[in-house]
């Protein structure tokens, strides 16, 4: 009760009643007006001056698949092998994570899980960040495949400690790796068009559920030609399901991707430009850019220590709030849209009746980092315990140094 309800859907609740029965939301109403009976419920929160927002979600992440990026053993995202569309993160995903519960302190409650490497990494699936083992976790079963659209050219660090990157060198295995991904889907194609198989291929199992929609083709890809040749590419094999992965040039191509209703996971909004003459600012107004132009669109953490960064999602939104969005605009950007684009819209993603009541309760604004302090969080009506390792070594150290 009396919280300022953000809903995730661009409105704004001053003084809002939000009911949850059955780990639903079955009351999104304005107290000021409504009347409801408070024995009908088992706890009632008087959340004055308080703010709630539905859980945010993390799109394109490692959460739950590696706890030390440089220790070997704990990474498990990625699979011996270059086409790999029928290996699956879901079953590799640890509950037990440590990492996992820094980020729900910060209000994040949803994570699209997902493989790396190769030309294709394989399949992610969509999990809550709470449950006992991967089968308790998971939120929505295979959602889609990423595909890492072969680079035109990369450059390679010259110093890598003072992150010194060389020259632009053409990739010579350009044309046969995109060839390889033609003849892939073209065998796929043929496959899925014969009733009968006397063995199951599951590479061509996997890609019959992007050409028949049934999951979503992610395609990793951030420079204008390499974009371009993605869309044409998944116009050529009619997949009905599209979204960008990175997107950095996607700016330049906003018509592009509106006339093949292509929407885009952005790139790390906290990012240096990629090129010498790219506005110093370029990836931090990028979600206004796309915005503007009418781009369905959502941020996301990937890169160095993504997994234990995911926790700064609501901080990259409180970004791109100051370079262009509103702030409600930037929540929908880590909430709703990221939904929407993930397919699970319907019944996550922002505070509305019937939707699962994933939401949490801050001390003042969730996108500032001087007073996001998530004070209660709620998965499917569930309560979620907040503590953490840090937070019990800060304690820890604070009695034994005799601080207050």
């Amino acid at each position: 009760m009396n919280a300022t309800a953000h809903l995730g859907t661009g409105t704004v609740i001053q003084n809002s009643l939000i009911g949850i029965r059955d780990g639903k939301i079955n009351l999104v109403a304005d107290a000021t007006t409504a009347r409801v009976d408070k024995s009908s419920y088992d706890e009632v929160i008087d959340a004055s001056g308080k703010h709630v927002y539905p859980g945010l979600i993390a799109p394109n992440s490692t959460l739950g698949l590696t706890e030390i990026e440089a220790t070997r053993a704990s990474n498990d995202f990625r699979e011996v092998g270059s086409i790999l569309p029928h290996i699956r993160s879901l079953i590799a995903y640890n509950t037990d994570s440590k990492i996992i519960p820094t980020v729900r302190t910060n209000g994040v409650l949803m994570a699209q899980v997902t493989p790396r490497g190769g030309i294709i990494s394989g399949t992610s699936s969509i999990l809550q960040l709470s449950g006992w083992n991967w089968e308790d976790a998971v939120y929505k079963v295979d959602d889609g495949i990423h595909i890492n659209w072969p680079r035109v050219q990369s450059r390679k660090f010259i110093d890598e400690e003072q992150g010194v990157a060389g020259p632009y060198e053409k990739n010579k295995e350009y044309t046969k790796q995109t060839e390889e991904l033609k003849k892939l889907f073209s065998d796929a194609k043929a496959y899925s068009e014969t009733t009968t198989h006397e063995e199951k291929n599951l590479r061509f199992e996997a890609i019959k559920k992007l050409l028949d929609g049934t999951e979503i083709a992610y395609i990793h890809s951030n420079d204008v030609k390499e974009i371009i040749e993605a869309v044409n590419f998944c116009k050529s094999f009619q997949l009905k399901k599209v979204v960008i992965v990175g997107g950095r040039e996607s700016w330049m191509l906003t018509d592009l991707l509106k006339e093949n209703n292509i929407s885009v996971i952005v790139t790390r909004v906290h990012e240096l430009p990629e090129h010498p003459d790219d506005d110093i600012d370029q990836s931090y107004k990028l979600p206004f850019l796309l915005q503007k132009a009418g781009i369905l669109f959502c941020l996301n953490n990937a890169g160095d220590q993504e997994a234990t960064g995911t926790r700064n999602l609501p901080f990259l939104a409180g970004t791109a709030a100051a370079y262009g969005l509103t702030k409600e605009q930037a929540l929908q950007a880590v909430t709703f849209n990221t939904a929407k684009i993930l397919g699970i819209d319907k019944t996550i993603g922002s505070l509305e009746e019937g939707k699962d009541a994933t939401l949490f309760i801050s001390t003042g604004d969730a996108l500032d980092m001087r007073t996001n302090h998530v004070e209660y969080a709620y998965i499917k009506g569930v309560a979620i315990d907040l503590s953490n390792e840090q937070q019990a070594l800060y304690e820890k150290y604070k009695k034994k140094y005799g601080l207050k």
